[in-house]
């Protein structure tokens, strides 16, 4: 793969923030960079603003002063389409309008020459139908940045339906030239980042609906227990309700309204009331000034049991806190129950412990307390339980206090299949897998892509290599048949890959 040639010229439609970000990319790469928008004045001021930021990056030492100088030389802000005429590539960043994006590519396609590669940063419409109109299609590739671009480093290649693999290729090598990483996608709705990445937020919202726990707690154990950056709640504030729930109608839409993907109605409710995020001052959360964040529901402390007993062990993701309550100085002996086969903890007043799997602890007979999956059961500091109508409070404290000697804060949460984390991960992990097995993306890429576009504390393969697919399709499937109707039925390609780990096993 070649990459374009520093010195050609790459150009930039649209000087908003996201064009802005990746004309500074290809200008500090070393490109003439031409910057267009059709608003008149906007492509002068944008190139303003990228110069401020190249004076910033001189005082952070991330550039020298003849590097800025340079750069500044290279970029020349263009009142009309016909200034992009010697461009080797060029790059739309402009609304999220078909009409306008594919108009846009036809007056475009009359100035440059046949062999500028075009491409589109659009996160959510088909590179296909953006090219359909052209010409030359085969030319025209999607190149998704994520914001910013100048810091994020991954940047989704993706290859529409008629364009030619040695453009897609071409394009790949160039941003790749840039410093980035690029991941290669075929043209399907939300690509891999926006296609793998919904249910992160459509379980949270759905669990907020189903009063399993407030927007506080449910980011807590996300972040404290799944290990994610942030939690869906404060993450759609700062990314902004309208943009995010846009994203997921757009998906929903293009899948043909799969329940896989459907959008949530307490999102809905917030974007119409205007309560768009940190932009609009309050979003889940308040961001006025003295405004105080809600803490997460955190259970009081509670006496650690002096014993448990463990029957065979706990579920396969949970099967080290054997190890961990032993290493507490809790003695551990062996229930011999007959006729269960469950792994579980029996408590010392009777109840039992055991890692969600899909069913609701309410559905138990005796005295149950399901936890919640933690992506690392050492390395998580929060733990969610949540108690069946059997489970008294006292054994509750004996399975708060438990944890709590583990060194966990404890949140106790509505009784709901599958829980928080378990859940979440699961989901995305199907997501990911039926998305490779149509052919969207490389395993490989699939991972980088959430780890780099994201900042996933994993990739969704690493997941189902490290959790076991046969244990994260149970839990789906125990979903699906406590809640019909689609949503959680878990995928072909997911069924595929638990049988052959069972045949293995």
């Amino acid at each position: 793969m070649t990459a374009i040639e520093l010195g050609r010229t790459v150009a930039v439609v649209g000087t908003g923030t996201m064009g802005q970000g990746i004309a500074q990319v290809a200008l500090v790469a070393g490109h003439p960079v031409r910057l267009y928008d059709a608003a008149e004045g906007r492509a002068a001021e944008a190139a303003r603003a990228i110069g401020a930021r190249l004076d910033r990056l001189v005082e952070k030492g991330r550039l020298d002063a003849a590097g800025r100088d340079a750069a500044r030389a290279r970029l020349h802000p263009a009142t009309s389409t016909a200034e992009l005429a010697d461009s080797a590539l060029v790059i739309e960043a402009i609304l999220e309008q078909l009409d306008a994006k594919q108009k846009l590519f036809a007056e475009l396609e009359s100035v440059v020459p046949d062999d500028c590669l075009l491409a589109t940063n659009t996160s959510s419409l088909s590179v296909t139908a953006v090219a359909g109109a052209l010409r030359l299609p085969g030319r025209f590739v999607g190149l998704h940045f994520f914001n910013p671009a100048p810091l994020l480093p991954l940047v989704e290649v993706v290859q529409g339906h008629a364009t030619d693999p040695a453009a897609a290729d071409r394009a790949q090598a160039t941003v790749a030239a840039w410093g980035k990483t690029p991941v290669r996608s075929a043209d399907a709705p939300g690509f891999i980042v926006n296609r793998v990445a919904r249910p992160f937020y459509a379980e949270a919202f759905r669990l907020l609906e189903e009063r399993a726990a407030d927007p506080a707690t449910l980011d807590a154990v996300l972040r404290e227990s799944g290990g994610f950056a942030m939690g869906p709640f404060e993450l759609t504030d700062l990314i902004g309700q309208d943009v995010n729930e846009a994203v997921t109608r757009s998906v929903y839409d293009s899948f043909f309204q799969d329940p896989k993907f459907r959008p949530s109605l307490a999102q809905r409710r917030l974007v119409e009331a205007g309560l768009l995020g940190r932009k609009s001052g309050r979003g889940w959360y308040d961001y006025a000034d003295g405004a105080e964040r809600p803490a997460p529901h955190t259970a009081e402390p509670a006496p650690a049991p002096a014993s448990v007993a463990v029957h065979a062990k706990p579920a396969g993701p949970a099967a080290v806190l054997r190890e961990m309550i032993e290493e507490a100085g809790i003695k551990v002996t062996r229930d011999r129950t007959p006729g269960i086969s469950e792994g579980f903890i029996r408590l010392p007043g009777g109840a039992c412990l055991a890692l969600t799997d899909g069913t609701p602890a309410t559905g138990e007979i005796e005295p149950f307390i399901r936890f919640d999956l933690a992506l690392d059961y050492r390395a998580a500091t929060r733990i969610a339980l949540a108690p069946s109508q059997h489970a008294t409070p006292e054994q509750v404290r004996e399975a708060v206090g438990l944890f709590q000697a583990l060194g966990k804060r404890v949140s106790v949460v509505d009784d709901v299949p599958g829980m928080i984390v378990a859940r979440t991960v699961a989901m995305i992990v199907d997501f990911a897998v039926d998305a490779a097995a149509r052919g969207v993306a490389s395993p490989e890429d699939i991972d980088t892509a959430m780890r780099l576009g994201v900042n996933y504390p994993g990739g969704p393969f690493e997941w189902a290599e490290r959790l076991g697919a046969h244990w994260l399709w149970d839990l789906l499937d125990s979903m699906h048949h406590q809640s019909p109707g689609g949503r959680y039925a878990p995928s072909w390609a997911l069924r595929r890959r638990a049988d052959i780990e069972r045949q293995v096993l």
